[in-house]
């Protein structure tokens, strides 16, 4: 434990052991994971598999992309059909992040013990993260199942605070 870099970031999340309901939260995790599927996203991987986007640009598909899915969002909230999820025991502050760690503000873990929650990152939209995590202390946790994709944004979430962090000590901010 010694060795684990974590980084200031103030985020929101909510846990519950996961033995308590483990059917429900195993089936939540895939919901949410099939829910970065969507059909605009499907339709792009298929696309690009046939080799249908080699003449676009990757920055501006992106942005359309998420535009497409922004308005999907706006139309949930509008016809009040925005996803509920299962209720979690705890809610919490995340206080710090690392790569495969992260800190909450309050000593409510118990150290060994694997729990499934779910995090938010705010990125271009809200994203909310499921994953589990085994307990490394009362308040240090150990990230050991998440969506790749959900890894892959946690982990330039994390690198993006590190950079704004190490501008901050230069000055350059």
């Amino acid at each position: 434990m010694n060795n684990v870099h974590l980084i200031e970031a103030p985020l929101e999340g909510e846990f519950d052991i996961a033995e308590r309901h483990p059917q429900y939260f195993e089936r939540e995790y895939d919901t949410i994971g099939e829910s970065d599927d969507d059909a605009i996203g499907q339709w792009l991987r298929v696309a690009k598999a046939k080799g249908e986007t080699s003449d676009s640009d990757p920055v501006v598909l992106h942005l359309i992309v998420e535009l497409y899915r922004k308005i999907d969002r706006l139309e949930q909230i509008i016809t009040n059909t925005t996803p509920t999820y299962f209720p979690l025991s705890q809610k919490v502050k995340v206080c710090r992040i690392g790569f495969e760690h992260f800190e909450i503000s309050e000593p409510l873990l118990e150290s060994g013990k694997r729990y499934y929650g779910r995090i938010v990152l705010p990125l271009q939209n809200k994203k909310v993260v499921p994953l589990y995590f085994e307990a490394q202390s009362t308040t240090l946790a150990k990230i050991v199942r998440i969506h790749s994709r959900d890894e892959r944004e946690w982990g330039a979430y994390a690198r993006s605070k590190e950079r704004l962090k190490i501008r901050h000590l230069k000055g350059n901010v």
